[in-house]
């Protein structure tokens, strides 16, 4: 059986979404009819896998939005400045306007110490302090990935820093955008979006809908297996995974038709379940991810 299914093409034109709302605030911002944001972005209690995820964006690219969308305030990764100058400059705009995009969970454990992001006139910044300070003060809360979402694997059991995802620190919306590791496209799509009309419209657990509201079952290219009831007893047979575990029909987000790095691939095509990445309670609550009781 040929593997390919056909999809409505309303599934396709979004992927045209996130490069049009982009190019639409570059456009808006060479013709002053919008300014550039003031961006922070915190890579906290994780892996630096968002900001790693979002350099290999591709259309729209990291440099559009570094060069022609924002004003990149801090990040400990790229920004060339270090130590108290670093410092200085995140402290520089705590009371100006700015956007907040945070990757990683925030452990707070011993009020914070297992995460110092630096120094700041002598004394130790905590993640747990900059998120209650910026957090608080920013337009816009963003949560980059499923640990700043939900905790994700930095709160996975045991969680010996006692991390939680940032909302559990803030009395003020935060926008989730939750996967391991964010998609670029859907965090440069929500930036634009917010740049040009505000809050986008989110679902019951604050996930910008415009990206968040599919089942990866109902546009998996194998799902023909599943209605035929042909599932795979072990990996690498490439039928319907649901058996072995696959998360897909639990899982709402677009990876099916937006793939991964330029649109080559993604897990199921090689032949790897769905995990649920991009769910609440990933990982404890998606486990295991490979079952091979199929009965």
């Amino acid at each position: 059986m040929n593997e390919k299914i056909s999809i409505c093409p309303n599934f396709y034109t979004r992927l045209e979404t996130t490069s049009l709302l982009v190019h639409k605030v570059i456009d808006s911002v060479k013709q002053n009819k919008i300014k550039k944001r003031n961006l922070i972005w915190f890579e906290l209690t994780g892996c630096s896998g968002n900001i790693i995820s979002l350099l290999d964006g591709a259309n729209p690219d990291f440099k559009s939005l570094a060069t022609q969308m924002v004003n990149f305030i801090y990040d400990n990764s790229l920004m060339a400045a270090e130590g108290e100058d670093a410092m200085e400059k995140l402290f520089s705009v705590i009371d100006d306007d700015y956007i907040l995009a945070v990757e990683g969970a925030v452990s707070t454990k011993n009020n914070g110490l297992y995460n110092i992001i630096g120094r700041w006139r002598g004394q130790p910044v905590t993640a747990y302090d900059a998120i209650k300070k910026f957090g608080e003060k920013a337009a816009y809360v963003i949560a980059v990935g499923t640990c700043a979402s939900d905790g994700g694997i930095s709160a996975a059991r045991p969680n010996p820093a006692q991390c939680v995802g940032i909302q559990s620190l803030l009395n003020k919306k935060v926008i989730k955008l939750p996967g391991c590791p964010c998609h670029p496209d859907w965090f440069m799509g929500t930036l634009a979006y917010i740049m040009l009309f505000g809050e986008p419209e989110l679902d019951s657990r604050q996930r910008p809908i415009m990206l968040y509201s599919t089942l990866i079952h109902d546009i998996c290219p194998r799902r023909k297996y599943f209605d035929s009831g042909i599932f795979a007893s072990k990996l690498g047979e490439k039928t319907c995974m649901f058996k072995i575990g696959c998360r897909g029909p639990v899982t709402r987000v677009d990876c099916p038709v937006r793939k991964w790095n330029e649109g080559v691939n993604w897990p199921i095509e090689d032949d790897s379940p769905c995990i649920g990445c991009a769910m609440f309670g990933f990982p404890d609550k998606m486990e295991p991810f490979i079952s091979y009781d199929t009965t």
